[in-house]
């Protein structure tokens, strides 16, 4: 995909915060697939969202996986931040939230037992760097449950130079085909379709919701 479709990194941030920034207040549903339910963490787990948003998902695993387990939000929204930090219940210990971009993460090596992420990935220029990211901080024998939004076809490049598409869920999509190869050369061999979506329009593109599991195996665990 030729990249001089693809608009400035800092116009994509731009626009990706101030969207959901301004969404941080409303009540309105950000994801595209069930993940965390999916994902399941256990007690005694480390639990990371990427693009956590208000926080909810962060929260809900916080008390599944127990005192004795973590979990981590990370966003690159203000607001979005901002609200989560003021919805933690006061008896959740083990919650944190952080600031940074989804292709440079700011954890250490193995350092989760499993990964989550709705409808955020697509925001993100270099996909392949996210999942390296995501590999890396994975333990071994981690799992990740992504729910993304992936296009049809490869975009026009109306849309894919076009920040506000971007920020909407749909500029930044690509193909399944391109998505799953992002993945695999991350370096995971263990990797599922849970659910596809039937096509619908966004802006004036079609796409689909995809949400995927995939696990660190313990022979992988050098590629990171």
């Amino acid at each position: 995909m030729a990249s001089a479709a693809i608009p400035q990194i800092d116009a994509i941030k731009s626009a990706v915060q101030e969207r959901y920034t301004g969404l941080a207040t409303c009540c309105s549903p950000l994801s595209c697939g069930a993940a965390l339910d999916k994902a399941a963490p256990a007690r005694g787990e480390v639990f990371v969202d990427l693009g956590c948003g208000r926080g909810q998902d962060v929260i809900r695993a916080a008390g599944r996986v127990g005192p004795s387990g973590a979990a981590v939000g990370i966003d690159i929204s203000d607001g979005m931040l901002e609200k989560a930090r003021a919805s933690v219940p006061p008896f959740l210990k083990n919650v944190r939230f952080i600031r940074c971009d989804l292709e440079k993460l700011e954890l250490e090596d193995r350092f989760a037992d499993v990964l989550t992420s709705n409808c955020t990935i697509n925001h993100a220029p270099d996909k392949l760097a996210v999942y390296r990211e995501i590999h890396r901080v994975l333990r071994e024998g981690g799992r990740f449950v992504v729910s993304d939004v992936i296009a049809e076809q490869e975009l026009p490049e109306a849309v894919r130079s076009d920040p506000e598409a971007w920020a909407a869920c749909y500029g930044g999509a690509i193909t399944e085909p391109e998505y799953m190869r992002a993945v695999q050369e991350a370096g995971f061999r263990r990797v599922e379709v849970l659910t596809r979506s039937d096509p619908y329009e966004k802006g004036s593109v079609m796409v689909r919701s995809l949400t995927i599991r995939g696990f660190k195996d313990h022979a992988d665990g050098g590629e990171s």
